[in-house]
């Protein structure tokens, strides 16, 4: 029995060396694999802590709509549908010809505007060289009138004195009549009565002959000084009269002011209706330049809608052009995404259609989640409100040269991937 125990110590005694060695083995393996473990979670944590990513993301890129500024029939289109043009080139004419004579009509309304500033303008000058010289011959006339009142005055008073001196010497002519007539008178009953000559009486008789004439020319002149005195109070009227009208003219003539500012405001009325007639000019022209539509842009037309024959109206679309060099990405990155995300930060992008891989920065971040930007915004103000983590838009320009081919377009989806170191 003590023999058998003594074999087992001693063939325990023997295997005790393996077994503790088996055992550091297998610490030693699960040791390097736990490190192992942690070494690449540690890795994993690095790689996906250093980046966020989303599947949300697409192509994105302007879309310019062409629409005529000018109603109209469409006479010629030289476009179709996902052809490539250049800015500049034409895609599509309307029929110009009411506009052509609008343009004529409108040049023939400016030609007689012009010309009626110029009459205007003419007239303003002459109303002012008319006006100043009728206020001068108003002036001088009414100082020819006045001398011709005061030399008319004059002659009255002479006339008056000759008619006084005029009565005065027919008085006395019929005074020296009737003196001599008397004589004669007496004298004739003398010669009857032989107390005197016949020469005496005959003397008598001519002198009271010579008497009776110069009585009757002293009254002939007293009448002609009458009418002198009469003419000399009508030239005295008719100065009076062409005073009050050299003073009527020369009141005529203190509005040559007002006649130059009604000539001048009648100018300035012209040049403003050539002004008018100017821009109706311009829009003229400006509408017949609107009846053939031009690219406004490089790129891809779509959404054509527009036929020969069609009537146009003002501001109706008529196709679209997707400018393909300004390209761009926009991804909803969740909003729990966003610490650690600043303008700037590279980014990749992959492209579903292709299967390549772009790069590209992060340059803005939305100002708003897409929900608020929609067309009917959630209304959280009530009592079934359930918290949804919301999105917001992230663009991200690519960098150059990538799509030399120009086979991005917006709408394609990808994947972005933001690197946050």
């Amino acid at each position: 029995m003590a023999t058998i125990v003594e074999r087992e110590t001693i063939e325990n005694a023997r295997s005790l060396p393996g077994e503790l060695l088996k055992s550091r083995l297998v610490q030693v393996a699960l040791g390097i694999s736990l490190l192992g473990l942690l070494a690449s979670g540690y890795v994993l944590w690095r790689y996906f802590s250093s980046h966020e990513s989303t599947d949300d993301a697409q192509i994105d890129g302007h879309v310019v709509a062409v629409s005529a500024r000018i109603p109209g029939q469409v006479a010629e289109v030289m476009i179709q549908d996902q052809q490539i043009v250049k800015a500049g080139e034409v895609l599509l004419r309307i029929d110009s010809r009411d506009y052509e004579v609008a343009a004529a009509k409108a040049e023939a309304d400016l030609a007689g505007a012009e010309a009626t500033v110029r009459a205007a303008e003419t007239d303003v000058p002459i109303t002012a060289t008319n006006a100043s010289s009728t206020l001068t011959t108003a002036t001088s006339s009414r100082v020819d009138a006045e001398a011709g009142v005061n030399a008319a005055n004059h002659q009255l008073s002479i006339a008056q004195a000759r008619l006084e001196a005029a009565r005065a010497q027919a008085k006395a002519a019929e005074a020296d009549y009737q003196k001599i007539d008397d004589d004669a008178a007496r004298y004739s009953f003398l010669i009857l009565r032989k107390e005197i000559s016949e020469q005496q009486y005959d003397h008598i008789v001519q002198s009271a002959e010579s008497a009776k004439a110069t009585s009757d020319a002293r009254s002939a002149e007293v009448t002609a000084a009458q009418e002198n005195v009469r003419v000399a109070q009508s030239a005295i009227q008719q100065a009076r009269a062409r005073v009050t009208q050299a003073g009527a003219q020369i009141q005529a003539a203190s509005t040559g002011g007002q006649q130059i500012s009604l000539s001048q405001s009648r100018a300035d009325l012209a040049h403003a209706n050539l002004l008018e007639r100017r821009a109706l000019l311009n829009q003229a022209k400006l509408n017949l330049s609107y009846t053939t539509i031009c690219a406004p842009v490089g790129g891809v037309v779509g959404k054509k809608t527009v036929e020969v024959g069609q009537n146009v109206s003002s501001g109706q679309q008529l196709m679209a052009i997707v400018p393909v060099d300004e390209i761009w990405v926009t991804a909803n990155f969740k909003e729990t995404q966003l610490k650690r995300m600043r303008p700037g930060q590279r980014a990749t992008i992959a492209v579903d259609a292709y299967g390549r891989e772009l790069t590209g920065r992060l340059t803005a971040i939305g100002g708003a989640s897409g929900a608020r930007f929609s067309l009917l915004p959630p209304e959280n103000a009530t009592g079934n409100y359930v918290k949804v983590v919301q999105r917001i838009p992230i663009r991200i320009d690519l960098d150059s040269g990538q799509d030399l081919d120009h086979r991005l377009r917006p709408g394609m989806s990808v994947r972005a991937k933001v690197y946050l170191r």
